[in-house]
């Protein structure tokens, strides 16, 4: 059975077709700075078929979509039905600029391939765990639950990934297993994992809070925002900086990692201090979590930063000897998969994420039961 999984982007498309129950890539693909998500998938079906990795579009068993924010309603992923999509639409004003995008995909596909099964996968779903303590925020509850404030957490598909993963490499069942796991890449993201659950994670009611990333700031004093305005600044382009114009390209120039360590190394002063600050974060979740879990059986690093940046890495795990964490300067060199030193209390993984692959598996364990 082949599942196409798609992550419609606001220009783009995203899509890989998967051979279940084998697990294997047939095929991927991606659209760029498409018009509309309805031709984008016209011309993606059409691939599918032009290409002859399919003889039918009958052979498609199910199609997943990436859905970024689940809210308070869908705790984990559901075959779609006009329901769904309603439940869907009313989570737009959380994440305008990603639900939006997961619906047009949606809707497409509905029109194109109606016969078809659709499942959701929401990025917010393995966040679900988190406690009350964790999840609220220190605001009036009637407020917050009359408009639904509290921390979603994201990545969560990336972070159930690889602490999966990550239970095979130390050979442990996940349910007994304490995790950090850290999603770097343009978004950034951490997250504290008590017996295979997500008990606390950085990002929070979006995906603005927490780390700081490519283009977002992350965590920073509320009253900001605030003051800005008071100093004709509006609202509307306040939040366009936190989003667009902050983090590693407000202080580097790129939001491009590669790019930021690039130039740190021909001696830019603003990409050194780029860097520092992205570190000096992680760390600081890294050290919060670790007393939030009492116990931790391992630290994943994950996303685009974290597979590939062996400077990073060590930069991030840079005096946590003191903890008897001890990371193998050759082994993360070579980005092996584990690159803690035998000596170490903690074992340190390089996993890479899968988010597609963990997408097709709920959507065929899903069609299973129907």
């Amino acid at each position: 059975m082949y599942i196409l999984v798609l992550n419609s982007g606001s220009s783009s498309l995203k899509y890989k077709l998967f051979e279940m129950p084998a697990k294997s890539v047939h095929y991927s693909g991606t659209l760029e700075e498409i018009d509309n998500h309805h031709d984008g998938v016209e011309v993606l079906l059409a691939d599918l078929q032009q290409s002859k990795v399919i003889d039918s579009l009958d052979e498609i068993g199910v199609i997943g979509h990436r859905v970024v924010h689940g809210g308070w309603i869908f705790d984990s992923a559901t075959v779609i039905d006009d329901h769904v999509i309603e439940e869907i639409e009313k989570l737009k004003k959380l994440a305008p600029l990603h639900n939006g995008a997961n619906l047009e995909g949606i809707y497409a596909m509905k029109r194109k391939v109606p016969h078809i099964p659709q499942v959701a996968v929401f990025d917010t779903a393995f966040h679900q765990t988190i406690p009350k303590y964790s999840a609220y925020y220190p605001l009036s509850l009637t407020l917050s639950k009359e408009h639904h404030i509290q921390r979603y957490g994201f990545h969560g598909t990336s972070h159930h990934y690889v602490a999966i993963q990550a239970a095979k490499y130390t050979e442990k069942p996940l349910y007994k297993l304490n995790l950090i796991t850290l999603h770097l890449g343009n978004g950034a993201s951490a997250c504290a994992i008590k017996e295979g659950k997500s008990i606390d994670t950085s990002m929070g009611f979006t995906p603005l809070e927490g780390l700081m990333m490519g283009s977002r700031s992350g965590d920073i004093d509320p009253s900001i925002i605030f003051y800005l305005e008071r100093n004709g600044i509006d609202f509307e382009a306040v939040e366009t900086i936190l989003n667009h114009k902050s983090g590693l390209k407000a202080i580097a120039g790129t939001n491009d990692m590669r790019k930021v360590e690039a130039l740190a190394k021909s001696g830019d002063k603003n990409a050194k201090l780029a860097i520092e600050m992205f570190v000096v974060r992680v760390k600081k979740y890294i050290g919060a979590y670790m007393v939030l879990l009492g116990r931790v059986d391992g630290i994943v690093f994950t996303g685009g930063i974290g597979e590939h940046s062996a400077s990073i890495r060590a930069l991030i795990l840079e005096g946590f000897h003191h903890f008897e964490i001890v990371m193998d300067s050759v082994k993360n060199s070579i980005h092996s998969q584990i690159i803690s030193s035998p000596s170490s209390k903690i074992s340190l993984m390089v996993i890479p994420t899968d988010e597609e692959l963990m997408i097709a598996k709920e959507s065929y364990k899903l069609l299973q039961k129907h």
